[in-house]
């Protein structure tokens, strides 16, 4: 995950800037820079890798100026190289960038016909030129990023300096964090506290959608509509701590809130932004066109993002797949093929299941992926090949964001899969990369349903019994639902395939039970309508999950949140925000021990 950096300080700010984003590392990043404003004129110094080599390059060419902005890249469009390092500027703006821009190609173009030399390959490029061209045509600093940001699409936080101007910054976030650290006489911005902890303990959140003009004096924070918007300012403690809660009042809160920006970070490790195309990271490549069948293993949560990935490896590659709970699969004794792939999925890469199915799968002469999140795991380390998630550290123990990254890189693996076996065309591919690049502005924009369901928290908290309902991907999210509900709330909690409901789920169906029903508006839509109102005549308190025109087919539901509007492959990331939401705010109504929940550890490493 990026981090960012902003100072407007008392005197040089250089070495500050380098400082701050020494404790933004564990986001991870491959290259870092910063930008300054001296005698008016912008100054950059970038490098690739380590900190270190940024402060090597100050060392011999040193920076003044008493306002800058930092930052460390993970890289999403373009290699990691010096000449794709943020900062990115022009004569007159430097920016820095955490996110994606969905429509920068567009942008290109349309900058580049009008005169535009891009230095570098990246999405942010275009956020400096468009900014400066408008500053050109006589906007002023704050007209020029209003102007900028209603023309941009994705998820996003920008930082930017503008020459001449000693004495302003501007920051934006759409979809992801950025936070203002208050001074006297001075003021910062940053990706989160841990950075500005050197500096302040008064830290200010950007609301989603907010930007913010910053001088040495104080801060003028703006809506997504333009209008100004005050914040509060709270104290964080986050000075000797590697991870905190930010403004949230539970780990596993923040971690919700974080996911269009883990997921965005996840998916650039396995797609090429500029040509929309897949691209698997060095070292894991995988040729599915020589596979018969693909075996997945997991446990809990990531049992259900196996579920999900069969339906995708089966449509999408025509690839069987055999999917097992990791501590049932030795015991079932199933034939494996010598040289075929097990894929285990773990957050941990230490789940004691998994991996004694791992070792079962390598005695039997397979080859072993691994969808991990800690790399340097026992998972990891005994894998033939790792698909990292970039989910950072989960500390909530009810896991969130490392499902949603789960799921980014098995849909990542799957479209590589049709591509392989031909099932695929080229354009096939464009769009479904194209639907995961949407992705994350989509689950910022799913995020904001959060005053509903917060309110909604309150029925559910008073039930006994909770049903999930879902077909196709639906049903795993509905089983995902389910198990949230229960890990956090201790309510019991069940999730079925809407066509087992008449099986013998309807029998627990009565005016107490809430329903929930995952159902997007695509072709699986009517029959899972007709489900729901089965629901209805007996009473069910249905709460019905879907987008588009879902919403006009609600009947007689308690309750309708509506999602926008994606394209059927990534519903599955979608639709798990709101279930993840609902279970939170129903156990913090309970007043339930969130983070930790009873009998249960992040990890299981015993079987």
């Amino acid at each position: 995950m990026c981090g960012i950096v902003g100072i407007l300080g008392k005197g040089p700010v250089a070495a500050q800037l380098v400082d701050s984003l020494k404790r933004l590392e564990y986001r991870g990043y491959d290259s870092a820079g910063v930008a300054t404003l001296d005698g008016g004129r912008i100054l950059r110094r970038r490098a690739e890798g380590k900190l270190r080599n940024l402060e090597a390059s100050l060392e011999k060419t040193p920076l003044g100026g008493a306002i800058g902005i930092g930052h460390t890249r993970w890289a999403t469009h373009g290699a990691p190289t010096e000449a794709n390092a943020h900062p990115h500027a022009t004569e007159r703006v430097a920016v820095v960038h955490n996110g994606i821009i969905e429509n920068f190609r567009e942008l290109r173009a349309e900058l580049e016909a009008a005169g535009a030399v891009f230095q570098s390959q990246t999405d942010t490029e275009v956020v400096a030129h468009l900014v400066s061209k408008a500053l050109e045509a006589g906007a002023s600093p704050r007209a020029a990023v209003s102007q900028a940001l209603g023309r941009l699409k994705g998820a996003f936080a920008l930082a930017f300096i503008f020459a001449g101007e000693d004495d302003l910054i501007i920051g934006a976030r759409r979809g992801s964090p950025l936070a203002i650290g208050h001074g006297e006489g001075e003021n910062f911005l940053g990706s989160d506290a841990i950075a500005l902890a050197p500096f302040t303990d008064a830290v200010t959140y950007l609301e989603d959608g907010d930007w913010v003009a910053l001088t040495r004096e104080g801060v003028e924070i703006f809506d997504e509509t333009g209008a100004p918007a005050p914040r509060a300012a709270v104290r964080a403690a986050a000075a000797a701590i590697v991870v905190d809660k930010g403004n949230h009042r539970h780990f596993m809160a923040k971690e919700i809130a974080e996911q269009p920006e883990v997921v965005g970070h996840t998916l650039a490790c396995f797609i090429d932004m500029a040509a929309g195309r897949i691209r698997l990271p060095d070292g894991a490549d995988v040729d599915f066109s020589k596979l018969d069948r693909l075996a997945i293993s997991a446990c809990g949560t990531a049992y259900y993002a196996g579920l999900v990935a069969r339906y995708w490896f089966e449509k999408f590659a025509r690839l069987p797949v055999d999917i097992d709970i990791a501590s049932e699969f030795r015991y079932r004794e199933p034939p494996l093929s010598s040289g075929g792939l097990a894929l285990v999925i773990s957050q941990s890469g230490e789940t004691a299941d998994t991996l004694a199915t791992l070792r079962h799968c390598r005695a039997q002469g397979m080859r072993i992926g691994a969808v991990v999140n800690v790399p340097t795991s026992t998972i990891a380390r005994e894998a033939d090949v790792v698909f990292p998630t970039v989910a950072g550290v989960e500390v909530g123990v009810a896991s969130t964001k490392a499902f949603t990254c789960q799921l980014s890189v098995l849909a990542a693996l799957a479209v590589k899969a049709g591509r392989d076996r031909g099932v695929l065309s080229e354009d096939d591919e464009a769009k479904l990369v194209s639907a995961l690049v949407e992705l994350p502005r989509l689950m910022a924009e799913a995020l904001r349903l959060e005053p509903e369901i917060e309110r909604l928290a309150t029925t559910f908290a008073k039930a006994q019994d909770v049903l999930y309902l879902g077909r196709g991907t639906s049903f795993p999210i509905a089983l995902e639902g389910a198990l949230k509900l229960k890990e956090i709330s201790y309510i019991h909690a069940e999730g079925y395939a809407a066509g087992e409901l008449k099986h013998g789920p309807i029998a627990l169906v009565d005016e107490n039970v809430p329903v929930v029903v995952l159902a997007p508006y695509d072709p699986l839509f009517e029959k899972t309508a007709s489900n729901m109102q089965e629901v209805a005549a007996r009473g069910g308190k249905i709460v019905l999950v879907t987008d588009g025109e879902g919403p006009e087919h609600a009947g007689s539901a308690f309750a309708v949140l509506t999602l926008p509007k994606a394209y059927a492959f990534v519903s599955p990331m979608l639709y798990a925000i709101p279930v993840q939401l609902l279970a939170y705010h129903t156990a913090v109504f309970m007043g339930t021990d969130v983070d930790q929940p009873r009998n249960l550890a992040k990890s299981v490493t015993v079987e």
